[in-house]
């Protein structure tokens, strides 16, 4: 018999265990600051066994949610326990809008059950070259507001739940700000994974920043580094290709119910399991 539950931080953690073994090379550290978003907002579905699938919908703000980390074990795949995780989860949203990142192979599925595509993400890795440029510092706490409200304009939704204790840092993750002249023009978290590092969110007034910010990231962090960036960043996705950085897999970022309007500056995606 199957049951639906909430996941604890340590179900978590072994949930972004199963993504990395699907190579989706999740961080070190991610599961307290996915968990701190929404408590409420991460499932499974457990058979006599043990966990067997897990779901997440997050809870952003009143009016938008984000869908992630739809997962299934392989050998318990194709028995529709995914398909009845997802409609439990689906209801914690209400009528919110919901996003997610949907890789090619799912995204029929997702229309199906009234998702729409509306931009692309594509996945860079490579190994830019290290730099370090005047006026790159890490963050401090007093900047933290400031940051949330910019990847909050940027993305088209302000998630300070989620991005309070991602850009506050940890052990493997810590965020740095392009400040000039007292003004911030730009920021970039950078975070230790399975597999060299992710840049994410990554926010800058104009490509220069955004270029300083990859390159003091990349200085600090010997090894491959990873950008997720939306289809609308053209000018980013073109530095990160002529910085000898790669680009991989892609995802289409589609929405059940109203789009958010992100504000055109150049962005990188924190995250594809949280938005």
């Amino acid at each position: 018999m199957i049951r639906h539950r909430t996941m604890t931080e340590a179900d978590l953690a072994q949930v972004l265990d199963w993504a990395a073994a699907e190579g989706w090379n999740p961080g070190l550290d991610d599961a307290a600051a996915f968990l701190a978003a929404d408590p409420s907002g991460f499932f499974l579905a457990d058979a006599e066994s043990g966990p067997v699938a897990a779901i997440s919908v997050v809870n952003h703000t009143e009016a938008f949610a984000f869908l992630g980390l739809y997962l299934v074990r392989p050998d318990w795949r194709g028995q529709g326990i995914g398909l009845a995780l997802w409609h439990h989860a689906i209801a914690h949203a209400g009528d919110r809008t919901i996003g997610l990142d949907g890789v090619p192979a799912q995204q029929a599925n997702y229309a199906a059950s009234g998702f729409e595509p509306v931009s692309g993400t594509v996945r860079f890795a490579g190994r830019p070259a290290p730099g370090e440029t005047p006026g790159i510092r890490p963050a401090q706490a007093a900047d933290l507001p400031l940051l949330i409200e910019m990847e909050g304009r940027a993305s088209g939704v302000e998630k300070p739940r989620y991005m309070g204790p991602w850009l506050s840092g940890s052990a493997t993750r810590e965020t740095l700000v392009s400040e000039r002249a007292g003004k911030v023009e730009g920021f970039a978290t950078v975070r230790r994974c399975r597999d060299g590092v992710k840049i994410g969110p990554l926010v800058a007034e104009d490509l220069e920043t955004a270029a300083g910010l990859i390159a003091a990231c990349a200085a600090r962090h010997p090894g491959e580094v990873v950008i997720d960036v939306p289809g609308a960043s053209t000018a980013l996705a073109s530095h990160c290709a002529a910085s000898g950085m790669t680009p991989g897999f892609d995802t289409a970022r589609m929405y059940r119910g109203r789009p958010p309007v992100p504000s055109g500056a150049i962005y990188a995606v924190g995250t594809l399991e949280l938005g």
